[in-house]
């Protein structure tokens, strides 16, 4: 796999920086998750579970080793460092200045190890006026504009049904810690990464910036051609209650529908953009839709040529056909559910390991491995440094 050989220490907690790990803990990373003494992870107690694990701990830390280090202590902050010694990546999520604080930031890092490659991961970055404001994905996706533009029917703000600051963050974290690494092999030295999720989120929006850029003013999202303001990319209501959408706008997608109703005398309302002037198309289509179930449309748009979809639900997106032939849904050997590896090499496969890391269970297998003693590790416990 990719990145065997390579070895992460993962301070991180949550969503971001765990996704990010176990992504390279399945091709191959040896990640060493070091947790706080006491409930570990909060991942590990949110939403339901099976086995002893949470359906959200599973799938952000399957194939990694836990260790449960409280680092307020001396003896932990030092065995933390002699980890470090021989990493190739760390990654921490904690506020601004904490790292520092207790003594494992990228300078101390870095002076004894110049190869490591050093993440931080936090909602608004190291510096800048907001670096210490608390924040979650909801407060990042508010602060980065992407709530606003998130409505409901009602035309207000509406909760988001991902966590797409969280996400982004990671992927963006991910792509530069490999960055990182493939730049070492010529330099012989490691670097250091600030990402921020607000950073992440905003860099997503190339394709809907053009009233912001070019206008200066906040677009008005149901107007705009990804938000509603384009008939042939918006949801529509079936007979049954269901939805489908219509996802693809290019006018030869436009036309095929329309020929096929009838109507070939509103392409031209398309052909204008999105708009004001697109609601007679979008009133026909909202008409036409509403006259036949979701199961009838899609075996009615079979074969054809059009972006179509019908709206499923989460059980019924990941007993897709098409999601089980890509792997995306993998079972382990008590038929608990996973989600799949979504980098795909064609030479070196990714291979996860289904397992789930008890809280502490490496702890003493992984320091005993870097060199203390069963006395020195009874000797730390005695102290409270192992929880």
């Amino acid at each position: 796999m990719k990145l065997n050989g390579i070895k992460v220490v993962d301070l991180s907690l949550f969503l971001p920086g765990p996704h990010l790990t176990m992504m390279m803990a399945d091709h191959g990373a040896d990640v060493l998750k070091v947790e706080p003494p006491g409930e570990g992870d909060p991942g590990r107690h949110v939403g339901l579970g099976q086995d002893g694990h949470t359906t959200f701990f599973r799938n952000a830390n399957r194939g990694k080793r836990s260790l449960c280090l409280n680092l307020k202590q001396t003896g932990a902050r030092e065995a933390l460092l002699g980890l470090c010694d021989t990493a190739d990546v760390f990654v921490e999520a904690f506020r601004p200045g904490v790292a520092k604080r207790l003594g494992f930031d990228y300078d101390t890092l870095s002076a004894r190890n110049p190869r490591i490659v050093y993440a931080s991961i936090s909602a608004f970055g190291q510096m800048g006026p907001n670096r210490d404001l608390p924040a979650h994905d909801l407060a990042v996706e508010a602060l980065s504009g992407v709530i606003s533009v998130n409505l409901g029917a009602d035309n207000a703000p509406a909760l988001p049904s991902i966590p797409a600051a969280d996400m982004a963050s990671s992927l963006m974290a991910l792509s530069g810690i490999l960055m990182a690494l493939l730049r070492r092999e010529k330099t012989g030295r490691g670097d250091y990464l600030d990402i921020s999720m607000q950073d992440s989120l905003m860099a997503w929006l190339p394709n809907v910036l053009g009233p912001v850029f070019v206008e200066k003013r906040a677009p008005t999202p149901k107007l705009e051609r990804t938000w509603g303001g384009a008939a042939f990319y918006r949801i529509y209501s079936c007979a049954d209650g269901r939805h489908i959408v219509l996802g693809a706008q290019e006018i030869k997608f436009v036309r095929n529908l329309l020929g096929e109703l009838a109507r070939l005398d509103l392409v031209a309302l398309a052909e204008q953009g999105p708009g004001l002037h697109q609601q007679p198309l979008i009133d026909f289509l909202q008409k036409t839709f509403a006259t036949k179930t979701q199961a009838e449309w899609v075996d009615w748009f079979a074969g054809k040529d059009i972006g179509f979809a019908p709206v499923k639900n989460l059980r019924e997106a990941f007993d897709d056909a098409h999601v089980a032939a890509r792997g995306m849904l993998l079972k382990d050997s008590a038929g608990i559910e996973h989600i799949g590896v979504p980098i795909r090499f064609q030479h070196e496969p990714a291979k996860p390991k289904l397992t789930i890391p008890h809280l502490g269970e490496h702890t003493d297998a992984v320091l005993m491995a870097a060199g203390h003693t069963a006395t020195v590790l009874a000797a730390l416990r005695v102290a409270g440094a192992l929880g």
